[in-house]
């Protein structure tokens, strides 16, 4: 059997605006099943938890079905990548070690399925507004990241929380939906400028912006493709060995 490289992105497991947060991680383990057999790779392309903060000796309770099926991916012999979001910035050395998993940090180039494909969250890539460069730099910063683990959790984690569901509550379905097409020329764009420099890179893969779309029309340039999310399209990203890709769409419901 020829084995198989999927992406997934923007799961945002243990959203706390969500009431479905449980059945939600049922869903993405039911649909780690399906690919155990015939996965040579996973790639996690951000926001796959919708907070998570590792403390040297502690992490946050939770997602236990979701990493005991990376935990079995794992065993089996499946390659883990996870790139890290705006929501799961702070993933540092316990599942990286605990999974044999590589973690990256902002848009890589790698070599998946027999393509040059560039993978990112999506929130690192083309221009950004200022506030949004300077709290990214927060999230990233050594200083600030040993500042924020200095204070007892029972106050980041409902500080953290209560501002990604502002986040995401706040905003209309029409003001959301522009937003993320914004988003898209973005990334499209920096996609274009990219591919013109390195005409290597075969295929551009994100997350972030929630929206499912295989952007394999674009003139001169190779396909962009926008993983969608887990929240209610369920998509993910199939390539194949002769490096045929297509996106799909799991237990729509």
């Amino acid at each position: 059997m020829s084995k198989k490289t999927y992406f997934i992105s923007d799961l945002h497991l243990g959203a706390k605006y969500m009431a479905d947060s449980l059945e939600r991680e049922r869903r993405v383990c039911r649909f780690l099943d399906t690919i155990k057999d015939d996965a040579a790779e996973l790639y996690l392309l951000g926001d796959i938890l919708d907070y998570w903060y590792e403390y040297k000796y502690v992490v946050p309770r939770g997602y236990i079905r979701f990493l005991g099926k990376l935990a079995e991916l794992a065993d089996a012999g499946v390659r883990l990548t996870w790139v890290t979001g705006n929501h799961d910035v702070w993933l540092f050395d316990y599942l990286r070690d605990q999974l044999n998993m590589t973690v990256l940090n902002g848009h890589t180039v790698v070599q998946a399925g027999g393509k040059r494909v560039l993978i990112a969250h999506g929130d690192d890539v083309g221009v950004q507004p200022a506030m949004y460069r300077f709290t990214r730099w927060c999230f990233y910063n050594k200083v600030c990241q040993w500042l924020y683990a200095a204070i007892h959790p029972r106050w980041t984690y409902p500080i953290a929380t209560g501002w990604s569901s502002e986040n995401r509550t706040r905003r209309d379905p029409n003001q959301q939906a522009a937003i993320a097409e914004r988003a898209a020329t973005r990334l499209i764009d920096f996609s274009r400028e990219y591919s013109a420099q390195h005409p290597d890179v075969e295929a551009f893969v994100y997350g972030h912006i929630h929206l499912a779309r295989m952007n394999d029309n674009l003139p001169g340039m190779p396909p962009v493709v926008f993983l969608g999310e887990w929240i209610n399209l369920c998509s993910y990203l199939v390539l194949d060995t002769d490096g045929h890709m297509e996106l799909k769409f799991f237990e729509q419901k």
